[in-house]
């Protein structure tokens, strides 16, 4: 019901918001005689910060267009390779008629980037994308909102993700003859259970796994996010969170847990950083700040974009992650496509090169989450297996912005680099940044 109750109260919202919007731009019109008054420009930002506090924020795009290659520019395209019920393997694909160049990225590293479900779109890591394009062959899993998934294409387990991302895998082996893989956050629990599957298995394994802010461990340095999962029963979550997916979307009927719940808990967590963040929106565009005001939407256009997950999913990953430990403590069991019940044994990985990132300020994986991988793949040489804590990041700072840019991309790229050539001599990332 309360599904219903938030779908009646947006569409009771959205005139009023198309309203606010109208009246900002004519007030705010730079040909109007009346928009350097004073007042005038305090209600055209009125009616603007209204506007975006009222609207439906839909699934932003990448908007890659194209990249700086080495002075060159590369045109950038998306393609959807791989389309299954609740995701998308989309590709970054690059293309230039300076022929050198072209060569150059046809041997460049093929990257399977595991982009979290966990409320937001896999473009919160369009910075990742992009600093990754400067020297990869870029995949993305596109994670579909639940809400638009009908109900006859079944239900989505724990299992299933970690079934995809090995589909993901094969397929990029397939087209390239290799494939190294990064998870953040969220995804780097399924990733090393799909990969250590495929060891126990005897597959062929990516070259290298880079695993960024996740929890691996969820028990080391429990953050607020932890503790609410695992203070909390499991049934808890069940009756609050869970609802079906109203008539009017093309889900209708399925178990949820909605992404404007999941919202409502984002803002939670510092919501006197969000007051803020709006009153000097609100402050820049009075002053005129079009830069600063920019910044804000885009943050916000993201932020405020999310998908509704599925319950069956959702509620796993609560017990098997943040309740019963179940890969650390060796217990968990996977449903494979074929129907065989097959135990994740991570110490089965021999030849996957492993780094660990973490930020030293993260929040939301707490220090040592994301180190314990390291641990758990023993048969790993250790040559092969490297940390890097990243000094003064959070955990988003580990994958977007100025840090992400200028000092944990170097070194993923490096470790990504060293581990793609068999006749390149292999170098150890460092284990902290300064």
């Amino acid at each position: 019901m309360l599904y219903q109750l938030y779908e009646a109260q947006r569409s009771l919202m959205e005139p009023f918001a198309d309203f606010a919007l109208a009246s900002s731009k004519m007030l705010g019109n730079p040909v109007s005689p009346l928009a350097q008054n004073p007042m005038v420009q305090r209600l055209s930002a009125s009616y603007d910060l209204m506007y975006r506090l009222g609207k439906d924020y839909l699934k932003p795009q990448f908007g890659i267009a194209s990249i700086d290659f080495n002075g060159s520019e590369v045109a950038v395209r998306e393609a959807v390779e791989v389309d299954m019920p609740f995701c998308e393997l989309r590709h970054f694909k690059t293309f230039c008629d300076n022929s050198a160049t072209l060569e150059t990225l046809e041997k460049l590293p093929a990257v399977l980037l595991v982009a979290p479900l966990s409320g937001h779109y896999a473009t919160l890591l369009r910075d990742t994308v992009k600093t990754m394009l400067q020297g990869h062959k870029v995949y993305i899993t596109d994670w579909k909102n639940a809400r638009l998934v009908p109900l006859s294409e079944g239900e989505f387990h724990l299992d299933d993700y970690v079934n995809y991302i090995q589909n993901f895998i094969r397929h990029i082996q397939k087209t390239h003859g290799h494939c190294h893989v990064m998870s953040v956050c969220q995804p780097t629990v399924p990733v090393l259970a799909a990969v250590s599957l495929m060891a126990s298995r005897g597959e062929h394994l990516p070259l290298s796994m880079t695993m960024m802010g996740g929890p691996i461990d969820a028990t080391k340095s429990p953050t607020a996010v932890n503790n609410l999962a695992m203070n909390k029963s499991f049934s808890w979550f069940e009756n609050n969170v869970i609802y079906r997916v109203p008539a009017n979307f093309p889900g209708a009927g399925r178990r949820v847990y909605p992404g404007f719940l999941q919202h409502t808990g984002f803002v939670a967590m510092n919501p006197d950083r969000h007051l803020k963040s709006h009153y000097d929106y609100f402050k820049d565009l009075i002053k005129g700040d079009n830069s600063n005001a920019e910044s804000h939407r885009q943050f916000y256009d993201e932020y405020n974009a999310v998908l509704d997950m599925d319950a069956d999913y959702y509620l796993e990953t609560i017990a098997t992650v943040f309740q019963d430990f179940k890969l650390v403590n060796g217990t968990w069991d996977v449903l494979s496509e074929s129907g065989t019940v097959e135990r994740v044994r991570p110490q089965d990985i021999k030849q996957c090169a492993l780094l660990t990132v973490e930020g030293e300020l993260d929040d939301i994986s707490g220090s040592g989450q994301t180190k314990a991988a390291l641990k758990l793949c023993s048969g790993v040489p250790n040559t092969d297996k490297s940390h890097y804590e990243v000094k003064g990041a959070g955990h988003y700072g580990i994958f977007s912005g100025r840090r992400w840019r200028e000092m944990v991309y170097p070194q993923v790229s490096d470790f990504i680099l060293s581990y793609h050539v068999s006749t390149k001599p292999k170098r150890r990332v460092t284990s902290t940044a300064k």
